[in-house]
C-alpha cells in the first residue's frame, strides 16, 4: 500500500517588523519531500492560506544549497505543488498515514495558534499516527493537547531551533518567541545537539528535528514509523 504523507508549510512571509521576507526553509521541505517520494510515498502539500507557499529568500543563498535543494530547483513538478498548495482547512487526517511540518521562521507566526493546524495534529495523534516537525515548525506542537487537556508534548522528548541558534542568526529580538523556551514551558523534555548539527528525536508518535541539518533525519524517522 502506498503511504500517504501530508506536508504542511507556512503561508507567512513577513519577518516581524524588519521589512524582510521569510517563509519556509527550502532545504527543510526538499530533503524530506524527496525522502518520501523516493520511498514511494504519495505527498500532498498544504498551507494555511493555500496557493503559493513563500520560500524564505535566505534559504536560497549559495551557502544553504544541498543536493536536495538542487534537485528541487530542477523539479518543475515539485515547484508546481509549492505554487498550488491545498488549503489546510480542507485536509483531513483520515486521508493520510503521517504528517510532516518543515520549518523556516514563518511557522512561528501562522502555525503556532492556527486552530486548523492544532486540530489536525490532535486528530493525527488521537488516531495513533505519527507527526513530525523540524526546526521552527516544532512551534506547531506548542498548543496541541491530549484528550486529557494536557499539552501533547508534556513529558515528551522534543527538540527545535535552539536559543543559541536564534542568537547566531541575530533574530532573537525579531521572533515572536524563543522556541526552546516555549517547548520547555509546555513541559517538553527539551533536548539538543551542538548548534547546526543534525539531531532528531522521537518519543512515541512525536518526531522533532532541531535545525535545517536535521530535516532528512526527521523524515527518516517518520518513514521508519510508517513502515513499523
Amino acid at each position: 500500500m502506498t503511504k500517504k504523507i501530508l506536508m504542511v508549510l507556512t503561508s507567512h512571509d513577513e519577518l516581524g517588523n524588519t521589512g524582510q521576507k521569510t517563509g519556509f526553509w527550502v532545504e527543510e521541505f526538499a530533503a524530506p519531500y524527496y525522502a518520501f517520494i523516493d520511498a514511494g510515498a504519495e505527498v500532498t502539500i498544504a498551507s494555511p492560506q493555500g496557493g503559493q507557499a513563500p520560500i524564505d529568500p535566505t534559504s536560497k543563498l549559495e551557502d544553504f544549497q544541498t543536493e536536495a535543494t538542487d534537485r528541487y530547483d530542477n523539479d518543475a513538478a515539485a515547484q508546481a505543488k509549492i505554487s498550488a498548495t491545498v488549503k489546510l482547512s480542507s485536509v483531513n487526517e483520515s486521508d493520510f498515514d503521517g504528517v510532516f511540518y518543515p520549518g523556516g521562521h514563518g511557522p512561528l507566526w501562522d502555525l503556532t495558534d492556527n486552530t486548523d493546524s492544532i486540530s489536525l495534529l490532535e486528530s493525527f495523534l488521537n488516531a495513533g499516527k505519527a507527526v513530525a516537525t523540524v526546526c521552527h515548525a516544532s512551534a506547531a506542537l506548542l498548543n496541541v493537547k491530549q484528550a486529557s487537556g494536557e499539552f501533547a508534548i508534556k513529558g515528551k522528548a522534543v527538540t527545535g531551533f535552539t536559543n543559541s541558534e536564534e542568537e547566531a542568526v541575530e533574530l532573537t529580538e525579531v521572533v515572536p518567541f524563543l522556541l526552546e523556551d516555549e517547548l520547555i514551558k509546555r513541559g517538553g523534555e527539551y533536548q539538543k545537539a551542538e548548534d547546526w548539527h543534525a539531531f532528531a528525536v522521537q518519543d512515541g508518535l512525536i518526531i522533532t528535528g532541531q535545525n535545517p541539518a536535521s530535516s532528512a533525519l526527521a523524515a527518516e524517522k517518520l518513514l521508519a514509523q510508517l513502515s513499523a
